[in-house]
């Protein structure tokens, strides 16, 4: 059957359909009311969204497989919440730390496990043990030699003591065993102590800064909890319940007042909860700012509030059948196919819009109402119907590929546009039957556009090779197109879990995109280790044997060589008893007074002198604040040597089991984990380390694997889904059009668009990622229906597009779906705003590619087409 006969029929059924509707309008409207109330009912009882970004890709892919075993074997590895604690000093760091850990461990019914990766009791106990033999000796020797020093303090930990020790360090000085300038560096340690302390600011104080002889580092700041929480799957924010209590027993152990520390939480499960957040922050002002937009556009298109009114339910309704429908099908949402919505607007208000813009030329053209409606349904029901299919298709087409999270936004987003379609052509009608918009009294179009209808038709060829010669000339931009498939880079930067997941990645030594392979044995894992250490890409392996020092015989008579010289320093039998105020002010005095005397010219000596005078007469308030700074640590590290002089054999076997979970499954894999060289947020860097360790480990899962195939599967997904994209809807227009050359001069602008807006993507270093590629089916979407309504209108033997009433329905629709797409652009969260920069541009290369381009392609209709 020829194609014109078909659309004559197929339009005269639209057209019946249509009176139908206008005829029994109140029934239509209750009836499309009762749906959509259903639906929106549905919809918001069953609302879900999960942000579990892994679940976007789909699950049988042979990488995902084993990633999912490995989250099997360790569920911690993405169930735990990381708590940092900084603190002005490392005593108060791991004193903070352990504070917490001790409060969380008591509440199991919250936690299943709390650790301290390399802190808590175990590795105080034994840290001596992982030092190097050199090391070791080192420490060990500098211990012995400062004996006499630990005996004091240890037998009269106070103000008093610290200045009696003071008195003895200046009796080496007179015996000339080391000058006074040599000690200055102590002596200014003091001295920023006690001035804070007399300022009224925080005090700290640090023994092992002091010892070392070097400023303490970020690092040696910072302590860290792993905490395994209890998940509450059933709030829209599963870890909210369990970052509250932690922040509350943060409170109850006084850390900021007591340890002078900081609390924050990163980790899998605060930044998958930041996700959700900061795609609900925004989101009732966006979508005030996208309906009165929305609104401005339709009154500008339409001129008439009733059709405005009439296109608004309209809308409503198709959206919240939408919505039902869509959680009929993929039951939660996830953070690609949330963006159904935007999208349904967009493209349901351009059939809606195509439609009203026609029915208001009828009705100036027929003056009747109802001939209007019906004649408005007989001249567009067609090209839309092509319209909605085509893009129904290319959204459909996304549903074979891997990409879950597209694949479902494909399938919503295909029901979606029949129910747009739908609703245009049954609900519309009814409602403007119902409202009875006043009589057009002017034509519709763009009259002042026809000087460009003239150029377009004189300068045709020109227009057509100059577009093709830019389109083909940019294409080696198509090179600098970048890739970013790192989900933490689309996560809000500002928010405290992503900042801080972010400056702990800096840290060579922390593991924050590892390879990870599961191995059945300990000697297993030790060869896999071994292979995976000679790459220039690893910077470093450990398995639970890391945890078993070497050498463990000589370091023990090291240590316990030691032991033997400070034990009775550290635990004298005569303990002074505390010193009374007085006492206190009294020896401060006396020792400034002997600083004050052997200063001679050190500036550090006579800055003690003058600031322990200064304590000495201050209030006791005061001096129970310095005291405070520094005897505190100094106990809490008298302490931890005591318990680090008695350290036990380590095996394998008497590890701690909060240690040994993390790395050994319940059912007795073992874990190998490999660090990258380099920066581990660096997208190269990780790409080359993660090929690196697969041509060894072809079996090796973790996030430096999943981000690098992450990205494979996108791009393979896209290939292959445009590819069925161009295919279904060429096929279609080739069985509604009959004509190879239509097809086109449908498909060819459409290409040349999706080419520039690939181009100005690599010309602005604007990086494709796994939120904003989603554009290009879009783009699929809307630019097919420009260009059909173009190409039909052609086939009808319209002319001068950009004066016609075509032209002005299409750039109406455009700004429509830009207003959709630009609420978009800017949402709080990175993903969703580079989703809606990439719409934007798109759109505009779609509009310019069909008002202009497609027109001098098209030249004039067929000899024999009626005007």
């Amino acid at each position: 059957m020829p194609a014109a006969r078909v659309s004559c029929m197929l339009n005269s059924v639209l057209a019946r359909v249509t009176s139908f509707c206008v005829t029994h309008a109140t029934i239509v409207i209750l009836f499309a009311a009762a749906i959509s109330a259903g639906a929106g009912v549905y919809a918001a009882r069953r609302f879900a969204i999960d942000t579990n970004l892994n679940n976007l890709i789909s699950s049988e892919l042979p990488w995902r497989q084993r990633e999912l075993a490995y989250e099997a074997a360790f569920p911690q590895s993405t169930q735990s919440i990381l708590a940092v604690i900084d603190a002005p000093t490392p005593e108060l760091a791991s004193a903070g730390a352990d504070a917490l850990a001790h409060a969380l461990s008591g509440e199991t019914d919250r936690f299943r496990s709390v650790t301290q990766p390399g802190g808590g009791e175990f590795f105080e106990r034994n840290m001596l043990l992982y030092l190097s033999e050199s090391e070791l000796r080192d420490t060990t020797d500098r211990l012995k030699s400062a004996a006499p020093l630990i005996r004091s303090l240890a037998a009269d930990p106070s103000l008093r003591g610290l200045t009696t020790t003071l008195a003895a360090a200046l009796q080496g000085v007179r015996a000339e065993r080391y000058s006074i300038e040599q000690m200055g560096r102590v002596f200014d340690a003091f001295s920023d102590t006690i001035e804070d302390g007399l300022a009224g600011r925080p005090a700290s104080f640090s023994w092992k800064v002091l010892l070392s002889g070097r400023p303490a580092s970020e690092n040696d700041r910072r302590r860290l909890i792993q905490i395994w929480a209890n998940l509450d799957y059933a709030a829209l924010v599963p870890g909210q319940k369990a970052a509250t209590a932690i922040r509350t027993a943060a409170a109850d152990t006084k850390l900021g007042s007591d340890f002078a520390a900081s609390l924050r939480l990163t980790g899998p499960v605060p930044i998958a909860d930041a996700e959700f957040a900061s795609l609900r922050e925004g989101t009732t002002l966006n979508a005030v700012i996208s309906i009165v937009a929305v609104l401005v556009i339709l009154w500008l298109a339409l001129g008439s509030a009733r059709l405005v009114l009439a296109v608004a339910i309209t809308l409503a309704a198709g959206l919240a059948t939408a919505g039902g429908i869509a959680f009929l099908l993929v039951g939660a949402l996830n953070p690609i196919s949330v963006a159904f919505a935007v999208l349904f607007v967009g493209l349901g208000a351009d059939f809606a819009i195509q439609y009203s813009v026609r029915y208001r030329e009828r009705r100036h053209d027929l003056g009747s109402l109802q001939e209007g409606i019906v004649a408005a349904a007989r001249w567009i029901g067609a090209p839309l119907l092509l319209a909605a299919l085509s893009a129904a298709a290319g959204f459909f087409s996304f549903m074979p590929t891997d990409y879950r999270g597209l694949a479902e936004l494909g399938l919503i987003s295909g029901c979606g546009m029949v129910v747009a379609y739908l609703a245009c052509m049954t609900l519309l009608p009814a409602i403007i039957r119902l409202l009875r918009p006043p009589h057009e009294p002017r034509p519709l179009g763009f009259s002042r556009m026809a000087p460009v209808d003239r150029f377009l038709a004189r300068h045709r060829l020109a227009v057509v090779v100059t577009t093709g010669v830019i389109a083909l000339a940019g294409s080696p931009l198509l090179l600098a197109l970048r890739f970013d498939f790192n989900p933490l880079h689309l996560r809000n930067l500002n928010d405290e879990a992503v900042a801080t997941y972010l400056q702990l990645s800096k840290d060579p030594s922390w593991a924050g995109n590892p390879a990870e392979v599961l191995t059945q044995s300990p000697d297993e894992a030790a060869a896999v280790a071994a292979r995976l250490s000679a790459l220039p890409e690893v910077a470093r392996t450990m398995t639970i044997d890391s945890f078993v020092p070497s050498n463990q015989p000589a370091k023990l008579q090291l240590i316990s060589a030691a032991a033997a010289s400070l034990d009775q320093a550290l635990n004298p039998a005569m303990r002074r008893p505390a010193p009374s105020n007085d006492e206190n002010a009294t020896a401060l005095r006396e020792t400034a007074q002997q600083l004050e005397q052997g200063a001679g010219s050190a500036a550090a000596a006579k800055r003690l002198a003058d600031n322990m005078m200064r304590l000495a007469d201050a209030s006791q308030a005061v001096r129970a604040t310095v005291q405070a700074a520094l005897i505190r640590p100094l106990e809490w590290n008298l302490d931890q040597l005591r318990r680090a002089l008695h350290p036990e054999t380590i095996t394998r076997e008497n590890l701690p089991q909060d240690l040994v979970q993390d790395w050994i499954s319940a059912n007795g894999q073992h874990r190998v984990e490999a660090l990258p060289r380099g920066d581990q947020d660096d997208n190269d860097n990780l790409r080359r380390f993660a090929n690196a360790v697969l041509r060894v480990e072809p079996n090796a899962t973790g996030p430096a694997i999943g981000i690098s195939e992450w990205a494979s599967t996108m791009i393979n997904a896209f290939i292959e889904a445009g590819a069925l994209a161009l295919v279904a809807i060429a096929l279609l227009l080739w069985v509604v059009l009959r004509r190879i050359g239509d097809v086109l001069l449908t498909l060819i602008p459409l290409l040349v668009a999706a080419l520039v807006t690939l181009e100005v993507c690599g010309l602005a270093q604007f990086p494709l990622n796994y939120a904003n590629m989603m554009a290009l089916p879009v783009l699929l979407g809307v630019g097919v229906a420009f260009k059909i309504y173009y190409v039909t209108a052609w086939r009808a033997g319209e002319t001068n597009f950009l004066q016609s009433v075509l032209t002005r329905a299409v750039v109406c629709s455009a700004l429509m779906t830009a207003t959709a797409f630009g609420t978009l652009w800017i949402s709080s969260n990175p993903g969703i705003s580079s989703m809606g920069k990439l719409l934007v541009l798109s759109l505009a290369c779609t509009l310019a590619s069909a008002a202009l381009f497609q027109p001098a392609l098209m030249g004039a209709p067929r000899e024999g087409k009626p005007p």
